[in-house]
C-alpha cells in the first residue's frame, strides 16, 4: 500500500473543510425553512414551496440566509476534521491489516472511521451549530456569528453551546456513518458495472462517481438520521422542552412530538438537501484534492489484481 504522509491529511481536511463550508452554505435557504417547518409545523404544514412562499412573504427573502455566517464558519471546521479524519482513520485501520484484510473489512472500516471523525468533528461544530439554530428560531436574536455567540454566552452561559449536543452526536454520527459507508459501496458498484477502477479513469469520469455516489448516500444517511435532527432543532428553541437535563428535555420533545412526527416532519424537504449537499460534498472533495495534487485513497482487492 502507498505510504499516506501528514501532507495528505491537511490536504484532505482542507478539502472537507471546503466541501462542507460551500455546499451546506449554499443549501442555507432550504435549512431555514426546513428548520421553521420542524419548529412549527402547524403554520407551516401545506409542504416545502408553500413554507417558502410564507417565509419570504411574512419575513422577506432576507430571511433566507439567516445563520449563513455560522453555517459557512461552523461546516468548514467540521468538514475539516470530519473528512480529514475519516482519511486518516481509514488509511491507519487499512495499513495495520493489511491489503486483502483492509479489502474484506471495508464496511466496518468506513463505519468505524467515520463514527470516530465525526465525534471529533462535532465537539467543535455544536457552539456554532447552537447559534445557528438559534438566529433561525428566534426573531429577536442576533443573525451575525459573533453578535449571536456573545448574546449566547450571556444568556446560556458555556454550558448553552453544548445544550445540543447529544442530538448532535445522535444525529450526525450514524449519519456520517451512513453517508461514507454507503458511498464507498455505492462508487464501488458503480465502478464494477463499469469494469473499470478509478485508476484507469480519468479524474472527471472519477467525480461524476462521487456525485452519483453521493445522491444515494445523502438520501439513505437523510433518513437515518432525520428524527434526532428533529430533536436538535427543536431543543435549541428558547424554552423547548421544559426545565431539566438535556436528556429529560430531549425525552419530553419526543414524547409531546411523537415518533412518526419526528421522523416524517420535514423529511422530504431534508431528502433533496441532504442528497444534493452529500452529492455536491464529494464532488467538491475530489475536485479540490485534485487541484491541490493528492491522490485520494482506495481499499483494493489484491485477488482481482
Amino acid at each position: 500500500m502507498p505510504a499516506f504522509d501528514v501532507m495528505y491529511y491537511v490536504k484532505s481536511a482542507f478539502a472537507g473543510g471546503i466541501c462542507c463550508s460551500i455546499t451546506h452554505g449554499a443549501v442555507c435557504p432550504i435549512d431555514v425553512v426546513k428548520t421553521r417547518m420542524q419548529l412549527d409545523p402547524v403554520k407551516y404544514n401545506q409542504g416545502m414551496i408553500s413554507a417558502f412562499r410564507n417565509v419570504v412573504a411574512t419575513e422577506g427573502a432576507g430571511v433566507l440566509a439567516t445563520g449563513l455566517g455560522a453555517t459557512a464558519a461552523g461546516y468548514f471546521v467540521q468538514g475539516w476534521f470530519k473528512f480529514g479524519g475519516v482519511e486518516f482513520f481509514k488509511v491507519n485501520f487499512a495499513s495495520r491489516l493489511g491489503e486483502k484484510k483492509a479489502w474484506e473489512q471495508r464496511t466496518q472500516i468506513y463505519l468505524a472511521s467515520a463514527a470516530m471523525a465525526e465525534f471529533i468533528a462535532d465537539l467543535f461544530l455544536c457552539p456554532l451549530e447552537a447559534v445557528r439554530i438559534r438566529s433561525v428560531s428566534d426573531p429577536t436574536f442576533p443573525k451575525g456569528l459573533g453578535p449571536g455567540m456573545s448574546r449566547m454566552l450571556a444568556s446560556d452561559g458555556v454550558l448553552g453551546f453544548y445544550a445540543g449536543l447529544g442530538p448532535i452526536l445522535f444525529k450526525q454520527i450514524p449519519y456520517t456513518m451512513a453517508k461514507f459507508a454507503v458511498q464507498g459501496l455505492a462508487a464501488e458498484s458503480i465502478y464494477k458495472s463499469m469494469g473499470s477502477s478509478p485508476e484507469k479513469l480519468s479524474k472527471g469520469t472519477n467525480v461524476g462517481v462521487s456525485l452519483a455516489s453521493g445522491v444515494v448516500a445523502g438520501v439513505v444517511a437523510a433518513i437515518v438520521s432525520h428524527p434526532a435532527d428533529t430533536l436538535l432543532s427543536k431543543i435549541n428553541k428558547k424554552g423547548a422542552g421544559g426545565t431539566g437535563s438535556t436528556t429529560q428535555r430531549l425525552l419530553t420533545i419526543a414524547r409531546e412530538t411523537g415518533m412518526v412526527k419526528l421522523m416524517t416532519t420535514g423529511l422530504a424537504a431534508r431528502c433533496i438537501m441532504i442528497g444534493t449537499l452529500t452529492a455536491g460534498q464529494f464532488g467538491i472533495f475530489d475536485t479540490v484534492m485534485n487541484m491541490v495534487g493528492a491522490k485520494k485513497f482506495h481499499f483494493h482487492n489484491p485477488d482481482a489484481h
